[in-house]
């Protein structure tokens, strides 16, 4: 008690005597500093002065779990202190069961006080730890936070970060120039992240929300283009559902669309290009790379030449650009061509020797542009993106390195959670701040921070080592394919659009959601050809073998057969461009010439031309269109279905 009363008597000496002595308001006072926030200030002030030394001091810090847990049960005491009711401008009486959220806000006002500098210490702190701690450290060991205390955390800083925008005490200006909002905002940010991959509360799916606003105020709000509208979209874009962001995002793509076609001369303006299918990336890069971007985004029509350079029938009536598209994906992120590699769970991420293209660079923005095109356009395509690629196509998200590595290089994860916790001397394992790179059989070495090869990694900063290490192996190595792709989907999708989401929800609008087809939505939104209808017996028979005789993995698989994504759209079937379309055929496909009167009445009357049908069923993906024989036994029609799903027929185009 005499140290903590001498260093407030220092204090008052210095002029710390708090940022609202001159207020006339008694709700507006400031409790005077006590011994641990004035520690916390020294530790601010060194942050922030020597800013070279930010990830050491900080990886210090993190030694000590207890440290954390005692920082957080002083925070939530002085908030219970200093906070109290008067001055806020909401009514909730239970916010502040999850931490210190009054205080806190009125400390935005304070940014010089010590206690300013407890907060933003702790959260500092508590974004470097978090970040790379791996799910055994926070579900079953529950260092250095139990998950209750997480729970409360995830819950104040997004109650903080809410109130402050929503109040207008942050604004478009001061969003990134406030440290603790910034402070606050990076930890939120961590927190949600790790919270999408595993939930810190998996049975409560409202668990981000603000019970203090409804969505649609939100959305409303950024509609209006009002400042805090737009920044809480960009900011906090998760207290709307996401089905509510993707009609958000499809009603500004449309608005998109429209400004396109009455600023081109010619509205009904198309492009014709022809591709080799033996060079599709090839023709598609050469011909689409030289368009503008309104040329590109309007109507596109393709023309294949096959292998024996003939023209191929058909006319695109925006099937066979589908078809170009999927392709050109499928064969872009191929990992073989070396532009993109992928993980052991199918993700894929840049290659870190894509250099051996010549101009790897260019292809990256053209990949990104035609994924950009895909979404634009509501095509749902069956690629899976690691999460550091969305990220940097988001631009504002910040990822955990550490997190991220787990999938990315599973075996320098392993290496870095050894280093972690190891409790011996680091210096028995000779490490520094550097890393060896092996590239096409030449080794080079890497420093992690300046002259980093003569820096040792010690008890005190490999925290730090641990990060940086992450960030070079994640981030750094591939950073330069990484923003050319990047150049290229946002010069289709504009960054505000895209700042409607996070990376897994930006995974979500490019291949659709990972769930079991809604079977009542696909049959509400199906198109019938070839005399077929809602009430024929083999639709009948074909609706009753997806329901009970399919399981979940043969119905994406079917999804997949008839459209090329396993996935259904988010927004449902009716988004799905081209519809979901099944037709009745009575010839292999090499004689259909497609529907005449005669074979629509007798698909119709589920009469059979001839002999009974016995082939398999077929798909044109480019128009997402099951072709199916007018079987007549519905054992029949399951043992085909089953077999073609399975045996994956591919597309055929008629």
């Amino acid at each position: 008690k005499d140290i903590s009363a001498a260093f407030s008597k220092l204090w008052r000496k210095l002029g710390g005597s708090t940022d609202s002595a001159s207020s006339s308001s008694k709700s507006e006072s400031e409790p005077p500093p006590t011994l641990i926030a004035i520690v916390c200030q020294v530790y601010m002030t060194a942050l922030n002065t020597m800013v070279h030394m930010k990830g050491e001091i900080i990886s210090g810090l993190c030694r000590d779990d207890q440290l954390l847990k005692q920082l957080w049960t002083y925070l939530r005491e002085w908030g219970e202190k200093a906070g109290g009711t008067s001055g806020s401008i909401f009514n909730s009486s239970n916010a502040e069961q999850w931490g210190p959220v009054s205080a806190s806000l009125q400390s935005l006002k304070r940014p010089s006080s010590p206690h300013t500098a407890t907060l933003r210490l702790f959260v500092d702190c508590a974004a470097a730890i978090i970040s790379i701690l791996d799910e055994e450290e926070i579900f079953e060991k529950e260092t250095p936070f139990s998950n209750k205390e997480l729970e409360s955390i995830c819950k104040y800083v997004n109650i903080f970060c809410f109130r402050s925008i929503w109040s207008g005490a942050v604004d478009e200006t001061s969003a990134n120039t406030t440290g603790l909002f910034h402070s606050m905002h990076s930890l939120l940010t961590v927190l949600y992240e790790r919270d999408s991959r595993r939930s810190f509360a998996a049975n409560d799916s409202k668990f981000w929300l603000i019970s203090e606003v409804k969505p649609s105020s939100l959305t409303i709000e950024y509609e209006k283009k009002s400042g805090k509208g737009v920044l809480m979209m960009r900011k906090m874009a998760h207290l709307v559902p996401i089905k509510d962001r993707m009609l958000l995002f499809r009603r500004q793509v449309q608005d998109d669309k429209n400004r396109v076609a009455t600023s081109l001369n010619d509205p009904q303006m198309q492009t014709w290009i022809t591709v080799q299918r033996n060079r599709i990336i090839e023709d598609g890069f050469n011909h689409l790379s030289k368009l503008t971007i309104p040329a590109l985004k309007s109507t596109i029509r393709v023309k294949f030449v096959n292998e024996q350079g003939l023209d191929e029938a058909g006319i695109d009536q925006d099937g066979v650009f589908k078809e170009f598209l999927e392709l050109t994906l499928k064969k872009v992120f191929d990992p073989q061509l070396n532009l993109f590699s992928t993980t052991s769970t199918g993700v894929l991420y840049p290659s870190p020797t894509s250099s051996l293209h010549d101009d790897h660079l260019a292809l990256f923005t053209f990949v990104g542009r035609m994924l950009g095109k895909a979404v634009y356009e509501g095509i749902v395509v069956d690629v899976q993106l690691a999460p550091v690629l969305l990220a940097a196509v988001l631009g504002s998200h910040r990822l955990c390195a550490f997190d991220e590595l787990s999938q990315l290089d599973p075996e320098l994860y392993r290496s870095l959670t050894f280093v972690k916790r190891y409790e011996g001397e680091m210096a028995d394992l000779s490490l520094t701040f550097s890393v060896d790179e092996d590239f096409m059989g030449k080794i080079s070495t890497v420093d992690l921070v300046p002259s980093g090869r003569t820096i040792s990694v010690t008890n005190e900063n490999k925290i730090d080592y641990v990060h940086r290490m992450a960030h070079h192996r994640v981030f750094r190595r591939t950073q330069e394919q990484c923003k050319a792709f990047v150049t290229g989907m946002q010069s289709i999708l504009q960054p505000t659009w895209l700042s409607l989401f996070a990376p897994n929800d930006l995974q979500c609008l490019i291949s659709g959601v990972n769930s079991d087809i809604d079977l009542a939505d696909l049959m509400r939104n199906v198109q019938y050809f070839g005399g077929f209808h809602g009430n024929h017996r083999l639709i009948k028979w074909l609706w009753d073998i997806l329901e009970n005789k399919f399981t979940s993995e043969e119905r994406k698989l079917f999804l997949k057969f008839v459209t090329s994504c396993s996935r259904p759209p988010v927004l449902g079937f009716s988004y799905l461009e081209p519809p979901f379309s099944i037709r009745c055929v009575e010839v292999s496909d090499d004689q259909d010439q497609g529907d005449t009167l005669g074979s629509v009445v007798r698909g119709f009357l589920a009469l059979r031309k001839g002999t009974a049908a016995t082939r398999l069923p077929t798909a044109s993906t480019c128009f997402n269109l099951l072709k199916l024989p007018n079987y007549n036994k519905k054992s029949l029609l399951l043992e085909k279905l089953r077999y073609a799903i399975h045996a994956g027929t591919g597309f055929e185009l008629s």
